[in-house]
This record gives C-alpha cells, sequence and structure tokens, in this order.
C-alpha cells in the first residue's frame, strides 16, 4: 500500500494543517496552493484535506458572507504532487446566505469541483434528535499506529472505540459501523476547516463489511456544519467523537454518513459520502 510518488514532509514550525491550507491570490477568485506530504494518500492528497482546501477558499474571498453551513465536494480525478489552483466564485445572494461554485485545476485539467453555502445564523429554537454514541473518554483507548505510505492517518489522533480498521483475518461484521476518538496531531484548536478534514476521517465502510481492504474511493463528500465558529472554537484541542456507518451496498457504489460530536454532547457536523468500490 506504498506509493513511491508520495512528497516529503518539510521541517517547519506551522501546524501541518495550516500548511496545507496554505494559498496565495493570483487574481480575484482565484488562489495557488500546493500539496503536502503530511496529507498524503495512497494515490493523491486526502480528500478531506482537499475539501478543507476549498472551503479556506471561500473564508478568504473578500465577498464571503457569514460562515460555513454546506460544503459538497466531487473528486473528478486524481490531483497530483505539486502546485493547484483553486477558483471560489459567489453565484447567487439571498437575505441571509450566499451560493458559492468550487473548482480546483492543476494545469487545463479541472479535478475537483464543488459548491458551498455560506450564511448569517440567527437566533432560533433548538433541538437535537440524535443520540451521541456511548463512549469512555479518548485515554482509554490505544492511539491508532497508522499505514505505511498513506501519511494522512498519522496526522490524526484516531482511537477506536469500536470499528476499527479490519485485517483479512478479521471476516466479514453484521453492521458497517465505526466509532472513535478523533484529534489533529499534533492537537490544534478546532476551527471549521479542521472540522472539515475530520469529517473524511473514516475509512470506507466496505472494509469493514469485507472484512479487510476492497478497492474503493469517494466520489462525492457532503459536510453540514451545524455548530456555529463560537462554538467550534470553545471546544480547543479536544479529541471529537466520531461515527460513521453505511446504509446500502451494491452495484459498484454505497453511501456513508458520518456524525461528529464534541465531548460535552454537541453535534457539530455530519458528513455523507458516495462511495465507489469493488468487492
Amino acid at each position: 500500500m506504498t506509493d513511491s510518488t508520495a512528497p516529503t514532509a518539510p521541517t517547519t514550525d506551522i501546524h501541518p494543517l495550516d500548511r496545507a491550507l496554505e494559498l496565495t491570490p493570483t487574481e480575484p477568485g482565484v488562489w495557488r496552493g500546493r500539496t503536502t506530504a503530511d496529507y498524503w494518500n495512497m494515490v493523491g492528497p486526502f480528500g478531506g484535506v482537499t475539501a478543507a482546501t476549498l472551503l479556506r477558499a471561500v473564508q478568504l474571498h473578500p465577498d464571503v458572507l457569514g460562515e460555513p453551513l454546506a460544503l459538497t465536494v466531487n473528486f473528478a480525478g486524481p490531483i497530483e504532487d505539486g502546485e493547484f489552483e483553486v477558483r471560489a466564485e459567489p453565484v447567487r445572494t439571498n437575505n441571509s446566505n450566499r451560493h458559492w461554485t468550487l473548482e480546483l485545476r492543476q494545469g487545463d485539467e479541472v479535478l475537483t469541483t464543488g459548491t458551498m453555502l455560506t450564511g448569517v445564523r440567527r437566533d432560533t429554537w433548538t433541538d437535537v434528535e440524535a443520540t451521541r454514541p456511548e463512549a469512555d473518554g479518548p485515554e482509554n483507548f490505544e492511539r491508532y499506529p497508522g499505514l505505511p505510505g498513506i501519511n494522512w492517518v498519522s496526522a490524526y489522533d484516531l482511537r477506536y472505540v469500536s470499528g476499527g480498521l479490519p485485517t483479512e483475518a478479521d471476516g466479514s461484521a453484521d453492521d458497517s459501523r465505526s466509532t472513535l476518538w478523533v484529534r489533529d496531531q499534533p492537537a490544534r484548536p478546532l476551527d471549521h476547516a479542521a472540522l472539515t478534514a475530520m469529517a473524511d476521517c473514516f475509512y470506507p465502510r466496505a472494509f469493514r463489511r469485507r472484512g479487510g481492504f476492497v478497492p474503493a474511493g469517494t466520489v462525492t463528500l457532503t459536510v453540514h456544519f451545524l455548530a456555529d465558529a463560537s462554538e467550534v472554537a470553545a471546544h480547543g484541542t479536544e479529541h471529537l467523537l466520531g461515527t460513521a456507518f453505511s446504509r446500502r451496498f451494491g452495484r459498484g457504489y454505497f453511501d456513508q454518513t458520518g456524525e461528529l460530536w464534541s465531548q460535552d454532547g454537541r453535534l457539530l457536523a455530519t458528513s455523507h459520502q458516495l462511495v465507489y468500490f469493488k468487492a
């Protein structure tokens, strides 16, 4: 599972996530970025950090309105190690929200597309119907050791409560759910960009159901941000509790839903994916 084309990480004091999200403006609504070794996957950068990069472009745009509400990213092709260009364009503004189209290119190739919704949050009636998974604190679980050649896994402190990454010897499972504690490694104060990347920290659910690795890759990822910036920032550097599951597998695709909870029981974000697989 190693990839000889993976880049080499530089030595620097900046947090790896902030380095990965660095964007330089080149013209209005256009930025230049670069892949980093810290979030390298088998054949390109970790999808979560690509999604966070698109979100960051909107946050840097002079016409940004409000906070992130929803982000959808479509992974059209593999991103090679090196520079890329991100475009963020506001396409419609309503009373309290703004709609954006997003694009990541290398050369003349469009490799990632997306849409984003930002808006102004207002005080309203509040309730939560979802139930936080039961789990002892993160100190009660061992950190996952990582995987050779898949650098992004080591960029997180992952501690599986249940449904850890299977091996071929585990056999198939009756359900697809995994629950784990997760935070940046090294620890970093939580913000919407970090939350975006963590929303993609769950391994493909087909691995769990089939009892080992199968060819799989996310085609499209949507993140819904249920907490405002102050609530996200209040979480600090603590672990989040994440849980993920699928509803149906078949004919080459499956869905995958994730939830990210604060330690005090607040549902901060949900993620929804369509994943291609062979099994």
